[in-house]
């Protein structure tokens, strides 16, 4: 008995020799610490995660998610990223992975990993990226976060972390992006640690509970480039003017706070807009709506002004009350005034007669449009202004009549004088200049100057002759305006340059324009 007891033992190491002989040689020490992974995680979710994580190969390089590289002096190639994210992964981030001590990235992300980070993690003294986001990990930052001497991105955001910042972040030298926000982080944010921090770019501590109020030192993070985001959180206090120190391109997120006082108006301040500073129900100030002047008003000394004594048969007006008044009674007098100058000025208008025609609308700026604003060719005339046309109209003198020739071709004054115009060209005679009505169509019109009562039929009798003139190389007129302080004939627009042009060549290849077929009206 005591024979076979010893030969079933001696059996029995040989075998586990030979296994354990076995499996050192088919895979490397950093595939035995990745199964460790592979065993942390319920099975049930990894799904194909692991289908190709086999303990018979020789090395994990060709796994799903992991990647390797050769390393100066070592025979083997070595892991140095873990990628495994969005596979909804249920289980705990396991100590062994610190063993990995060439591992650069551990993307784990987007998962349902739980518990905390384990303390031994950080023996990975290669780390410089670690992505833990999107998780359920609990307990507090790690302590030994700053052993990684090259840590630069520290992405922790969205899990259920809590406790307070450790004062030894300081020690991150290298880091640039520390992002927190979505967690259970409390306490205030601690000073002494932002001026160690050279290189960080970006800083992201929302939705925590975080109170208190912002270090001052937190302005001195001059690599600060993309947002300073503490929105939803619970801090309080002023915001301090040492923010403004910070790179221009910085956008603060400080929504959702407790900040009260006046928002600084110094460096970065200036480039921040009214989000930035939403629901802090105490802060005023540019940009928001909010004056601090309104704040001053509902300060406690008048909140707390009571009267002397019960005995006081009525009390008195309070005096934001009666500057409010007063306010009232100075925008009411002031309106009132604007009306009756108004109708003053409108009344005047329209009893000296406005024309859409004159000098300081179709002289005044030659680039701009004929006429932008006239009341008379609107329809905007009083009784006076109507009364004044008949008795105009008795003596013959008509005031800015507007006749078509063409009677086919049909527009009202009001479109012509609203069209957009620019200068074709000028001339002792007057003003060329091109107009689009509002069908489209471009017109000629030519300025004459000022009309003059003695030239009203001299000029309605060579505009008519005009009018009748058919001739290849005439355009036609199409319908002319007189007004007692303005001419203006309108014809079809050609485009093909002008007379001048013309002479020096046979006409028969150009159409002339309308100013110098008013011309040759008498050559021909």
């Amino acid at each position: 008995m005591m024979k076979r007891n010893l030969s079933l033992t001696l059996h029995f190491i040989f075998f586990h020799i030979l296994f354990s002989t076995k499996l050192s040689q088919s895979l490397t020490a950093d595939g035995l610490s990745l199964l460790s992974l592979k065993s942390a995680v319920d099975q049930v979710s990894a799904g194909s995660a692991f289908s190709d994580w086999n303990e018979d190969d020789q090395t994990p390089c060709r796994w799903s998610g992991i990647s390797c590289m050769n390393i100066t002096g070592l025979p083997d190639p070595r892991v140095v990223g873990i990628a495994i994210s969005g596979k909804n992964l249920r289980g705990y981030v396991p100590s062994e992975l610190g063993t990995l001590i060439y591992l650069r990235r551990l993307n784990l992300h987007n998962n349902n990993f739980y518990g905390s980070i384990p303390d031994q993690l950080f023996n990975a003294t290669s780390l410089h990226s670690l992505f833990l986001y999107g998780n359920n990990l609990s307990g507090s930052l790690p302590p030994f976060l700053c052993n990684l001497p090259r840590l630069q991105n520290l992405d922790l955001s969205n899990n259920s972390l809590s406790g307070s910042l450790p004062q030894n972040l300081n020690s991150c030298k290298q880091l640039q992006r520390l992002v927190l926000a979505k967690n259970k982080f409390s306490g205030p944010i601690p000073a002494g640690i932002w001026p160690e921090l050279d290189n960080l770019v970006q800083l992201d501590l929302s939705a925590n509970d975080f109170n208190g109020s912002i270090p001052n030192d937190m302005g001195e993070l001059k690599s600060l480039s993309n947002t300073l985001n503490l929105s939803f959180n619970h801090l309080s206090g002023r915001i301090p003017k040492s923010l403004g120190n910070l790179p221009v391109t910085v956008s603060f997120d400080l929504r959702n706070n407790n900040f009260s006082g006046e928002v600084p108006q110094t460096g970065s301040f200036a480039n921040q807009g009214p989000t930035a500073f939403l629901s802090n129900p105490l802060l005023c100030g540019f940009p928001l709506q909010k004056s601090c002047k309104d704040s001053a008003h509902s300060s406690p000394e008048t909140q707390n002004s009571a009267p002397v004594s019960d005995n006081s048969p009525r009390k008195g007006l309070s005096p934001g009350l009666i500057i409010l008044i007063s306010v009232a009674d100075a925008a009411g007098v002031a309106f009132l005034g604007l009306v009756i100058v108004y109708i003053y000025w409108k009344k005047k208008d329209d009893s000296n007669g406005c024309s859409c025609a004159g000098k300081s609308k179709l002289g005044g700026n030659e680039k701009s449009h004929l006429c932008s604003l006239c009341y008379c060719s609107s329809g905007l005339r009083n009784d006076d202004s109507e009364l004044e046309d008949q008795e105009k109209a008795e003596r013959g003198k008509p005031e800015g009549e507007l006749v078509a020739i063409d009677k086919g071709f049909t527009f009202e004054l009001d479109e012509l004088l609203r069209a957009s115009a620019y200068v074709l060209g000028k001339s002792g005679l007057g003003i060329v200049y091109k107009v689009v009505l509002g069908n489209g169509i471009p017109v000629a019109v030519r300025r004459l100057g000022e009309g003059g009562e003695q030239r009203y039929k001299e000029f309605v009798t060579e505009a008519q002759a005009i009018g009748k003139v058919k001739h290849p190389n005439v355009v036609k007129l199409r319908a002319y305006y007189w007004a007692p302080d303005e001419k203006l004939l309108i014809s079809d627009f050609i485009s093909n340059g002008n007379l001048a042009n013309a002479l020096r060549g046979p006409c028969s290849f150009y159409l002339c324009s309308f100013y110098d077929m008013f011309k040759l009206q008498y050559l021909l």
